[in-house]
């Protein structure tokens, strides 16, 4: 049976990106064009956000990747991966993600010249940052790829074996409220032993603890839904414990950062406190999400087929917009709203006018063909 409630999930998420991209432009974190003035307050709401929406992307992923496995082989869903993730990801680094490239530097006076000075003359010489190459946001897609195809016979192992012993302990785990957070072991492990020591570059090679913690969160999302309904009973009915479990976790997290300078010991602890956190708010989402997305409709149905291409489009038009507008002095809301309103506008319009009426560039931005049905990346 289809869960309504992971689109509508991966709708929203994927949604809350475009906030978030947004919102960079405007913090203190690196990001490839920032404002003329920056506002320190509003990494706290992003902070927030951040905790957890890459996590539980990755494990709603796993869960899409049980059901597109539950009725192919393993040499049909590693085609399907293909068509639905590379494809898109070439698409996107020859022609999403160089203007993206192109407005930062312009914005840092390292070229001069239009767009097709730049392009393809200029876009692929050498590898970003130092260079010009990159997938800059279609970083998920690569990943997710790996992910994917790595992990194909030990999935259809568990898809024809659903009584074996790894499954059977994970129906356990998912019958106690608080029992899925024995899952965080080896996720604290990676946060306290690798985070420290490979820090995040979504560049794949050598970002290993991306790659190990993301693998991990992947893995887990096809293991839960292989449990069935025990799973979504469980978060359903202790969604409340997760939310409380999860402001704890968040507000302990901020004061541990203000009142403590790091240090190992500090360092451990955090590790510990985080990994909780965004646990409890991933598991509260699922709750929440269960108890109120569970169904459909033409709203739904819509968005799910949009979520990929606007997913793909969304930075490039951020980075324009922003261009423009980074050195007016209009103060945070007026960019804000019109960089949020620019590019859910603009994104929906390329799509509907474009993408989604257009049977040959429908592939080229992960959709199937009108006839075939559709549905999101993940």
């Amino acid at each position: 049976m289809r869960r309504y409630d992971l689109d509508w999930l991966r709708v929203i998420v994927f949604a809350l990106l475009i906030f978030y991209h947004v919102g960079m432009f405007f913090v203190p974190w690196g990001f490839h064009i920032k404002n003329n003035v920056i506002y320190e307050a509003i990494k706290w709401p992003m902070l927030f956000v951040n905790q957890w929406r890459l996590s539980i992307l990755f494990v709603i992923s796993g869960m899409g990747t049980y059901y597109a496995l539950s009725k192919r082989s393993g040499e049909q869903f590693a085609l399907e991966r293909m068509k639905r993730l590379f494809l898109p990801l070439v698409a996107g680094i020859l022609f999403i993600v160089p203007p993206q490239v192109y407005f930062e530097r312009l914005s840092k006076d390292q070229f001069e010249g239009s767009f097709f000075d730049y392009w393809p003359a200029q876009a692929f010489i050498g590898v970003y940052p130092e260079g010009n190459f990159s997938w800059h946001h279609l970083w998920f897609l690569p990943y997710l790829l790996v992910f994917s195809l790595m992990l194909i016979p030990c999935f259809l192992y568990l898809r024809n074996n659903p009584q074996t012993g790894l499954i059977r302990r994970m129906r356990r785990l998912a019958e106690r409220p608080m029992g899925l957070f024995w899952l965080l072991v080896p996720l604290y492990f990676w946060e306290a032993f690798l985070e420290p020591f490979f820090p995040s570059t979504h560049a794949f090679w050598g970002d290993w603890f991306n790659m190990v913690n993301y693998l991990t969160l992947f893995f887990y999302g096809f293991l839960m839904i292989s449990v069935g309904d025990v799973f979504w009973k469980t978060v359903a009915s202790n969604r409340k414990k997760y939310l409380y479990l999860g402001v704890i976790g968040f507000s302990s997290m901020i004061g541990l950062r203000l009142i403590w300078e790091d240090s190992t010991l500090i360092h451990f602890i955090e590790a510990f406190i985080k990994v909780v956190n965004y646990w409890a708010w991933i598991l509260a989402i699922f709750g929440y999400a269960s108890a109120y997305l569970n169904r459909s409709s033409p709203t739904l149905a819509y968005a799910n087929e949009a979520v990929y291409p606007f997913y793909i489009l969304h930075q490039t038009i951020t980075i324009a917009i922003g261009f423009y507008i980074m050195d007016l002095d209009w103060g945070f809301w007026p960019k804000f709203l019109i960089m949020v309103v620019g590019t859910f506008g603009f994104s929906w319009l390329i799509y509907e006018a474009g993408i989604r009426r257009w049977t040959w560039i429908r592939p080229l931005f992960g959709l199937k063909n009108r006839h075939q049905g559709s549905s999101a990346a993940a």
